[in-house]
């Protein structure tokens, strides 16, 4: 176990793609990245290389697999290894209608017993790993749900559990309001914690520097969610940077996609593909409305890298308009 807990971002369908993983690892590299779910079918049936494409730089990272059937889960993670995935994950939290009607993803906290079992065949990929879940579904006791999970994953020699501290409503809820009605229980996850020689992680409705602090002295990893989505400065404050260090950091990031961008439009693929992911970078900064504004608006369609540029020189001038003013409001009252 790191000696700091480490931070993790969580997978999330439809936007923990190649190009936010390789955002947030510029933004911070000691990060623990997550592919989006893919199902252990389509890992062994689909197109690979855009599936499981990724670039070295993104290491180390975890491939989230979706499955209940052991022998697909096991083809899969070997696949994952042999692509050069540094851990596999197996998603027993997802309540989406589609994993529903696949019956894995959260359906699984009810068989703790295939949970096991699927964990330990997916040990055979030869690479560590690990388990994502929820406290429990629908009318289970969390107390007995989570302990039966987990002590599953436990005996199968998982190097890691991830908690996301909500039970999971599969009845009456939408996955969008399973990401915030029902109720947080971080206590619950810290028991979890005092009772298993495990590395616990915790995940769910952890938004700042603060929240993160506090559970890193209860548990052995954090994983943060929309936070890095909505606000991926965080990830920046995270790595120790604040002021002008935190400032530069960000501007020189966002320098670096200028020509990752380009290399991706050349490659066939759309600006808006990576400037989506960096849409939040400068929340609470003079001129930020006016850079989300150009990267939803102008980086649409055939826009090339220049657009980018452009917003960026955009915030660093406002910034700069912005500290004279401070300095001529200082200097007013100096003078009074």
């Amino acid at each position: 176990m790191n000696r700091t807990p480490p931070i993790a971002i969580a997978p999330m369908m439809d936007w923990t793609d190649r190009h936010c993983r390789v955002f947030h690892r510029r933004l911070n590299p000691s990060l623990r990245l997550f592919t989006e779910m893919v199902t252990a079918k389509a890992v062994i049936h689909g197109d690979r290389d855009r599936l499981l494409g990724f670039d070295a730089e993104e290491h180390p990272l975890v491939l989230q697999l979706g499955g209940n059937d052991p022998s697909e889960l096991a083809t899969a993670s070997r696949i994952a290894a042999e692509w050069g995935y540094d851990e596999v994950n197996l998603n027993v939290g997802c309540p989406s209608d589609r994993v529903q009607g696949g019956a894995f993803g959260a359906c699984l906290m009810r068989e703790p017993a295939l949970v096991g079992e699927c964990l330990s065949a997916m040990g055979e990929g030869g690479i560590p790993v690990s388990l994502k879940c929820r406290l429990g579904v629908d009318d289970q006791d969390t107390e007995t749900a989570l302990d039966a999970v987990a002590d599953a994953a436990v005996a199968a020699g998982v190097a890691a559990i991830w908690v996301h501290a909500r039970k999971a409503w599969l009845e009456g809820l939408s996955p969008a309001q399973n990401r915030d009605i029902p109720p947080l229980d971080y206590p619950r996850v810290h028991r979890l914690k005092a009772r298993l020689g495990t590395f616990v992680g915790i995940n769910g409705g952890i938004a700042t520097l603060e929240a993160v602090e506090a559970q890193r002295e209860r548990v052995d990893g954090v994983m943060i969610g929309r936070a890095a989505y909505q606000r991926p400065g965080i990830l920046v404050a995270l790595a120790g940077l604040e002021g002008e260090a935190d400032w530069a950091h960000r501007i020189a990031v966002a320098r670096t996609m200028v020509p990752y961008a380009d290399t991706h439009i050349a490659s066939g693929g759309r600006l808006a593909s990576v400037t989506r992911h960096m849409l939040g970078l400068f929340h609470g900064e003079p001129g930020a409305r006016a850079f989300r504004r150009t990267l939803t608006v102008d980086a649409l369609g055939a826009a090339d890298a220049s657009v980018l540029s452009r917003a960026i020189d955009a915030i660093e001038a406002e910034a700069e308009r912005a500290r004279m003013r401070r300095e001529a409001l200082m200097g007013d009252s100096v003078a009074a």
